[in-house]
Formats: C-alpha cells, structure tokens, sequence
C-alpha cells in the first residue's frame, strides 16, 4: 500500500492526475441540465469543452455565449482560472489559507510548473502567483469595462471584461462573442489590452517575478540584475512577435488583409501572431489566410508560450536551446552560449526530446484525424491538431463537424499538450532507473 501511494504522488503523475480529475468534473457538471440552455449536451461535447477550458485552449465545438447557460459560463471561467494556474496551485493555496500543511509533493509539483528550481520560500511564491494572476486580471478587466459599458447593461459589461480578461491571461481564448474578437479588429483599447494579457500571462510567473524585483530595485538606486531564464525568455518572445507580426502583415497585406485599412492590418497581424503563441483568439476570418501564413501561424503555435505561464507548445526556452545548439555546430563551437553563458548539456537533452515527443505527437494525431475523416484537407488536420497541442484554439472552421473519435483525439492533444510531453513520459516511467550499468559504445551512421 504504501508503495502505490509513493508511486501515485510522483510529482508528474500528480500534475496528470489531477488536470484528468479536474477534467473529469467538469465534464460531469456541464453535463448537467443547468449547464446549457437546452439542458442538455452529447458527452462528448460536454468532454470537449472541459478539456479545452481545463488546458486553457479555447477550441470548441458549440457555440459557447448562446449554447451555455449564464452559470455554465461561470463553471467555464472556473475552469480557465483552475487549468490556468494549475489545479495543484490551487489546492495548495486553500490548504495554506486554511491553515494546513502543504505535503512535499504538492511543493514540488507547483514549484516545478512556476520556476526553474526549487526555492526556500514556497508561501512567497503562491502568493507572489495568486497577486500577479488576480492584478493582471483585474486590470485587465478594468480597462476593457471602458468599451464593454456601451454594450448594455453594467452587469452585461462586468461579465464580458472578467469574462475575457480572465481568457486572455490565462491564454484561453474563449470568448461570449460568437465570432470571438472579430468585431473589434479595429479598436487599439481592446486590442492592446487583450495583447498584453496574453504576453504577460505567457511569460511564466518566475520571469514576472523578477521583473518586480527589478522595479523594487530601481526606486532604490540599487544595481538590477536579470538571471538568464528572464533574458532568455525576453529575447525569443520579443523576435517571435516582431518577425511573426512583420511576415504576416507582409503575406497578408495584399490577400486575406486587402479589404482593411492599414491600421487595422497593423493590429490584425500583431494580434494574430501574438494569440496564436496559445491564447487563440482571432480578430480575422482564419479561413482567409494564405497557405504561407496558416504555416507560419502552426509553427509559430508549436512553440507556443515560456515556462511557468499559463500558455503551452514546447514553449519559447525550448527552441532557444535548439536554435543556440544548431548554430554553435554551424560555428563550430562545441559548447552552445545563450547571453555569454554555457547551457547544460542535459538542457539540450530536454529540448530535443521534448520537440521530438511533441513532433511524434502531432504526427499522430493528424494521421488519425485524416484516416477517420479522409475529406479533411492536410492544412485543416494539422492547424487544428498544432492548436490543440499548443494549447491554442485558433482553428480553420472544422472543430464542430470532427468526428466523435477524432473529438476524442483532440481532447487527448490539448490534455498532453497542457500537462507537456515530457511530464507525461516521466509519470509513467520508472521513478528510479532499473541498474546502474552501461552498454559498450558503437559507432552507427547518422545523416
């Protein structure tokens, strides 16, 4: 017995267990007949959309403003805000609120979803979470009430701002518009606002951490000093959005953004790149891009957020660490540098195997969609499998009229794109090695 407990509270098999949970619950209660306006749902829907609220993607299969109830709606925010933070995140605040002990392994497993390693401090680091995630989102809702108030009545307009001031932080992508942000293409306050939801709740919280502990430095004329996970981070989101925004205003300019004027093609290409690193909102008709521009968008969702945030993809570190590897190769160092540092050869390790786990991932899924639905386009198969994965949303109009199988092999995407390939392999892989021996070495040729 307590040999299952120790293998059941593995920290990775912790996390997958308790997003399944989670799932599982919210699949029950939107089940329910108060969940809908109708009073009732398929299952495999009300499965669907738990996961897609669970892992944060914003893909769905109903129409959500006009499908769900008010208090199915609020049962979806819920379930942003738990799959946002982390359902461990959570469990461990109520436990600290309440005065009780917070086991090790739920330590380990929070603090392994917000930083690079482990602190001393762990009710610092809840708390320095819960106020990030709760200011950026009441602040966020704050400024979109300036253009939601004139939509109807105040609680209407509460609604809305928490509503998707909460979605884009937590890099969701849900919205109670029906053709999500579209009608706002060209407002800069929602625009902007919504934009900066997304990169903050992206970043990881250990960057947001620092960059506090920087301010409190500079009011007090003291020397402020990023580590390099914070550079890291800063230097591949800001070129991601930048090259990302430029290509497609560039690809677009004279197709899918031809009818605009030009302030809105500017804000249209900057949305769009930056949603789709996992918030998955749109402001555009994604069936109108261009072939070049729907691949840009699948890479570009296929990294996906940083570590520690709220997004997913195989995330922004990740291919840092492959890019700086591939180019020491092509300068012929041996020892790939990131800021004049050298990175860890088992860091590299990670990357690789990650990508590649994600890669196989994706590869998978898309076969199985086209075998079970061979009158999906390869573009169609791959953008919806990349944005469940990447733990996006944005979709070429296919979600609704997938196959209750290849639903069920979208639900299984986004839940091992949020929880991330590799947790998955470590919490059902031996929690120690099986000897201490190693084969004799061999050459073999590659390439």
């Amino acid at each position: 017995m307590n040999n299952f407990k120790k293998k059941l509270v593995h920290p990775p098999r912790l996390l997958a267990l308790s997003f399944l949970a989670a799932i599982i619950a919210g699949t029950i209660i939107l089940s329910l007949p108060f969940s809908t306006r109708a009073g009732r749902i398929p299952l495999i829907d009300a499965l669907f959309t738990s996961t897609s609220a669970i892992c944060v993607t914003g893909l769905i299969v109903v129409d959500t403003p006009n499908f769900f109830s008010p208090l199915g709606l609020g049962i979806i925010l819920v379930l942003i805000q738990l799959g946002g933070l982390g359902i461990m995140t959570f469990s461990s605040f109520i436990l600290m609120t309440a005065g009780r002990r917070v086991s090790l392994s739920d330590k380990l497993v929070v603090e392994g979803s917000f930083r690079p390693a482990a602190i001393s401090d762990f009710r610092s680091l809840l708390r320095d979470v819960f106020l990030f995630t709760f200011g950026f989102e009441l602040i966020g809702a704050s400024l979109l009430m300036l253009k939601f108030s004139g939509l109807g009545s105040w609680s209407r307009a509460l609604a809305l701002s928490v509503f998707h001031s909460v979605s884009a932080f937590c890099n969701a992508g849900f919205s109670l518009f029906s053709d999500n942000l579209v009608a706002f293409r060209g407002d800069t306050l929602v625009n902007l606002v919504v934009i900066f939801l997304i990169i903050f709740g992206g970043l990881g919280f250990f960057v947001l951490q620092e960059v506090k502990l920087a301010l409190r430095s500079s009011l007090h004329n003291e020397r402020v000093k990023f580590s390099l996970h914070t550079k890291f981070v800063a230097a591949i989101t800001l070129g991601i959005i930048l090259a990302g925004a430029i290509l497609l205003f560039l690809m677009e300019f004279d197709r899918g953004f031809s009818s605009l004027p030009l302030k809105e093609k500017i804000l249209a290409a900057v949305f769009q790149v930056v949603s789709a690193r996992t918030a998955g909102f749109n402001t555009v008709d994604m069936s109108s891009l261009s072939a070049a521009s729907v691949l840009l968008l699948i890479f570009i969702m296929f990294i996906g957020a940083s570590p520690g945030g709220t997004g997913g993809g195989v995330k922004t570190t990740t291919f840092g660490v492959i890019f700086a590897f591939l180019r020491s190769r092509i300068h012929g160092h041996e020892v790939p540098q990131i800021f004049s540092r050298a990175v860890k050869n088992e860091d590299i390790i990670k990357a690789y195997t990650l990508v590649s786990l994600a890669m196989s991932l994706v590869f998978a899924s898309t076969l199985s969609l086209l075998i079970i639905q061979p009158q999906l386009a390869l573009k169609e198969a791959l953008f919806e499998v990349v944005s469940a994965f990447g733990t996006v949303g944005l979709s070429l109009g296919i979600t609704p009229n997938l196959h209750p199988l290849n639903k069920l092999i979208v639900v299984i995407t986004m839940y091992l794109g949020r929880i991330g390939p590799l947790t998955m392999l470590y919490a059902f892989s031996r929690v120690k090695p099986a000897g201490h021996y190693q084969f004799i070495e061999e050459s073999i040729m590659v390439g």
